[in-house]
């Protein structure tokens, strides 16, 4: 028998298409709220109507707020007769026409494939870790177990993120962003990964941001002592690891004009071409001058994080995260990824994932000492 997940498990992230037309949905990116499941197998037999008509009648429960559906259907026909329908916000299904996400999940295994399917429901936490797992019938103690989920969420009283205050002097932080708007800066873009490659997409309603990159070898040596002094003594301090390689040198400017820079809620290390970044760093250079803009992890609650002019705020790039939309003024900041000589390995390893892209910034891609 398949292994099934039990309560305090971390629910396994995948890709999946979706009755969206997403090819490649990735749920991790879920995460933040409560989420129900329902393992169907194939939607139109008998046994699963009973748990179709639960869902309808507890539709109101699933807002991608407080809490959202995903169900998995493993026959064709279930979307094409209408068995099974996205309804937005909240309720998506999965197609798992090959059993890949069933099997990941224990609902059926490799031999038997979806003939011996079970279903069942499974209760998730806004972190993807399981609460409770439920046979078919009981369907009813699921939605209990969710509106209970939903009255008295889980507090956190804070993500696991480190806040570094001077690290940067005012002067320096002036700068940076006058450096910006001497040069101005490009469209910045979003990795993913297609057909096996690590690619650069552009999608203003997941990230609008504009960046400047700096190629000037004496302004990146002084940005690296910095860190190199007064952040990286302060991470292997307070996480136990040690930073000594910095990819990119940019400065970032999300606009409060035309829609709000935002990007939305994503991961940095998903993708073969970005498997070796293991912190994130933001490092503030305008706090005071902007309204928004603030940076939230979902998984963790509706917390936002805004260090002081100058500070840092450094977290793993593997936990999900959110730049909030900026409501007034541009909010500038340094913003370079940490590893180590591991990751070092692991980057040269995986160029070969890399598309090539249309413009080229040697001082983003640099593999330099931290």
């Amino acid at each position: 028998m398949p292994h099934l997940l039990l309560p305090g498990d971390q629910a396994p992230w995948f890709h999946a298409p979706a009755l969206s037309g997403n090819p490649r949905y990735a749920f991790d990116t879920a995460a933040g709220r409560p989420i129900l499941m329902l393992f169907a197998g194939r939607a139109a037999h008998p046994a699963i109507a009973p748990a179709l008509r639960l869902l309808a009648e507890n539709r109101a429960l699933f807002d991608d707020r407080g809490a959202s559906f995903f169900g998995v259907s493993t026959d064709p026909a279930d979307a094409t007769q209408g068995v099974v329908r996205q309804e937005l916000p909240g309720i998506r299904w999965f197609l798992d026409h090959d059993a890949a996400v069933s099997r990941l999940y224990g609902a059926c295994d490799e031999a038997e494939g979806p003939a011996k399917y079970r279903p069942h429901w499974l209760l998730l936490d806004s972190t993807l870790r399981v609460l409770d797992r439920f046979p078919l019938n009981a369907g009813d103690q699921a939605i209990a177990a969710l509106q209970a989920q939903i009255a008295a969420p889980e507090i956190y009283p804070a993500a696991p993120v480190l806040i570094v205050p001077r690290v940067f002097e005012p002067a320096l932080c002036r700068r940076l962003i006058e450096l910006y708007e001497a040069n101005g800066g490009e469209e910045s873009g979003f990795m993913r990964e297609e057909n096996g490659l690590t690619v650069g997409r552009i999608d203003h309603s997941h990230k609008r941001r504009s960046d400047y990159h700096i190629e000037d070898d004496a302004l990146r040596e002084q940005l690296r002592a910095r860190l190199a002094r007064f952040l990286i003594p302060q991470i292997k301090r307070a996480l136990g690891w040690e930073a000594t390689r910095i990819e990119r040198w940019l400065v970032a400017c999300y606009d409060g004009d035309n829609g709000g820079g935002h990007f939305r809620a994503h991961r940095d290390n998903t993708t073969k071409g970005t498997a070796h970044r293991k912190f994130a760093c933001t490092i503030n250079l305008n706090a005071g001058d902007y309204d928004g803009g603030d940076l939230c992890f979902p998984e963790y609650g509706p917390q936002t994080y805004r260090a002081p002019t100058g500070g840092a705020v450094i977290f793993s790039c593997s936990l999900l995260h959110e730049a909030k939309t900026v409501t007034r003024g541009k909010r500038y900041a340094f913003l370079p990824f940490l590893y180590d000589e591991e990751g070092a390995r692991l980057r040269a390893a995986n160029q070969r994932y890399l598309a090539p892209e249309p413009t080229s910034h040697p001082a983003a891609a640099a593999d330099a000492p931290a």
